[in-house]
């Protein structure tokens, strides 16, 4: 719950404006459905009155219908406008929520950031912010506008009719009003939470069954993974059928609660005027403000019906934006700071300073890492490329570039003076110059350069030049063809330190040679430093400049 209060202050002060006009619509909607209730059976019980005492030609019948005509209109007016309020505030607000987990989530580290990066994580995501409108829109605003409805009712009954009937309709709606939508949540809980569970993984499924498909069918398990599929469905139509039993059993039995206020409000009411105490047109009110009141505890029910889903969604999403610390960046002075102003003089592009390695790699220099996998070779690229938190050694930075730890960097020069190509080649849809350009305002011959460092311009050329377009994550191209463009683009940056992660894997012997003998052509002053498998003995690095890192134990 604790989370589900942190979403709902966090969607609140999104939006706090709006948020307070839907509020007081929905109040009004309440207040004014209840006074025309209750005038409407004042008048009527009036009107009938007069007209059995011979005194109908007397009586007022022009403004009470005016007052039922203004109410009516009114309320209508005031439903369509806490409808458009409340809507388009919380749909601000969740659009500023969405906004703020994804940058919430750009802080982390690369493994977050690479595991963001799965369809599976943002649909749930996607699926969870979507979850969340109906804290405010079926919990927060209903749950307000019922409660001060009713405390306004009841001072408006004491004073007009009496207090025993204003009592008699508080205390019949708000305790056990409060216990079945209790109940109804506690009850709710797990079959909701369970039907978005099994709903997001079915999603899943689905997408991944449509983009494996014609492996699935190769291997002959395309009938397992429907038959998994349809177990998944299954179960969320359970769930979903047993949120539903839970809902309609809360339904009757707020039926029944708002049946036996308003059968308990008549009888206060004949108490009252059989003793004198008020009259019968005044006793009508409350009977029929009690059947009134039943607007304000109908909305409530699928809130707390889906209370278990909201509360799901809130733990997620309550997960991912837990604090964290940021990269750090300039300070307000420091962010005026030029690029010349960080490096320290005389220090290494690079200085390495581990229980494993010890390194000073300057301007032209180059190096290469080797191990087993798990050494942590990928994990020490990161921790330079200012990804993951880098480690202290005896009180001592044990990565600096250009003199300065990764964190203590602007990150607009640092990401100028460092660049990172991971493993995980990073394209998108479009033409071959669309994704070269992301990493600077290149010129074509820059392009073409940059190409023929990796070995591709022939490949470019092949398929229809810089305008050649790309599938979807780069599709189109084979594995090494998309490694040795993202290794391109990166070439464009021209950064004074560059970091390669297996930037020959899936090229043959022939190829990978010309690519480190490309982009050492390209880069003729920048500091290299590549994790490698295999290929760590060309000439590029020298066996000087070979690292070799222990397996982990």
């Amino acid at each position: 719950m604790r989370q589900i209060v942190r979403i709902l202050l966090f969607l609140v002060s999104a939006a706090p404006w709006a948020m307070a006009r839907g509020a007081t619509l929905s109040l009004v909607v309440l207040l004014m459905g209840a006074a025309l209730l209750g005038l409407s059976g004042w008048f009527i019980t009036a009107s009938g009155l007069a007209g059995i005492a011979g005194i109908g030609i007397g009586f007022d019948f022009f403004r009470p219908s005016a007052g039922v005509r203004f109410l009516a209109l009114g309320r209508a007016a005031a439903r369509y406008g806490e409808r458009l309020l409340t809507h388009d505030a919380t749909l601000r607000a969740l659009a500023k929520l969405r906004v703020w987990l994804l940058e919430q989530e750009a802080t982390r580290d690369a493994w977050r950031l690479m595991r963001l990066r799965s369809e599976a994580v943002l649909t749930r995501i996607v699926a969870d912010v979507d979850a969340l409108d109906g804290i405010v829109l079926r919990l927060l605003l209903p749950g307000l506008a019922a409660l001060v409805t009713h405390l306004a009712v009841f001072w408006t009954l004491g004073w007009l009719v009496g207090w025993p009937m204003a009592w008699a309709i508080l205390a019949g709606y708000l305790p056990f009003g409060a216990l079945i939508l209790w109940q109804l949540g506690r009850r709710g809980l797990a079959p909701s939470e369970t039907a978005e569970a099994e709903a997001q993984t079915l999603r899943r499924g689905l997408i991944d069954t449509i983009r494996d498909r014609e492996a699935l069918i190769v291997r002959g398990r395309i009938g397992a993974r429907e038959d998994a599929l349809l177990d998944i469905d299954r179960r969320a139509r359970e769930a979903a059928k047993a949120l539903d039993r839970a809902e309609r059993d809360a339904g009757l039995l707020l039926t029944v609660l708002v049946t036996s206020v308003a059968g308990t409000a008549l009888l206060v009411g004949g108490w009252l005027v059989g003793s004198s105490a008020t009259g019968a047109a005044a006793a009508a009110i409350g009977v029929f403000v009690a059947l009134a009141l039943a607007e304000a505890l109908q909305p409530l029910r699928r809130g707390f019906a889906e209370l278990g889903r909201m509360a799901g969604a809130a733990r997620r999403i309550g997960a991912d934006i837990a604090p964290v610390a940021r990269l750090r960046g300039p300070s307000a002075t420091a962010g005026a700071d030029t690029e010349a102003d960080s490096i320290a003089t005389g220090a290494p592009v690079l200085a390495l300073r581990t229980s494993a390695i010890r390194l000073d790699l300057g301007s032209g220099e180059a190096a290469a890492i080797t191990g087993p996998s798990g050494a942590g070779k990928t994990t020490l690229l990161l921790q330079i490329a200012k990804l993951l938190d880098t480690p202290l050694r005896d009180g001592e930075p044990a990565i600096a570039v250009l003199g300065r730890q990764p964190r203590d960097w602007d990150e607009a020069a640092f990401r100028d003076a460092v660049t990172l190509v991971p493993q995980r080649s990073a394209l998108l849809r479009g033409t071959v110059r669309s994704n070269l350009a992301l990493a600077a305002n290149a010129t074509e011959n820059d392009m073409w350069a940059a190409l023929d460092a990796v070995a591709l311009r022939e490949t470019v050329r092949a398929r229809g030049g810089l305008d050649a377009r790309l599938g979807e994550g780069g599709s189109g191209l084979s594995g090494g063809q998309s490694r040795r463009l993202t290794l391109a683009r990166a070439l464009l940056r021209r950064p004074r330190l560059l970091l390669l992660d297996e930037p020959t894997e899936g090229l043959d012997t022939v190829t990978a040679a010309q690519v480190l003998e490309g982009i050492r052509h390209a880069l003729p002053n920048a500091a290299i430093l590549a994790a490698l498998h295999r290929g760590w003995g060309h000439s590029v690095f020298g066996h000087q400049r070979v690292l070799r890192l222990p397996p982990r134990t």
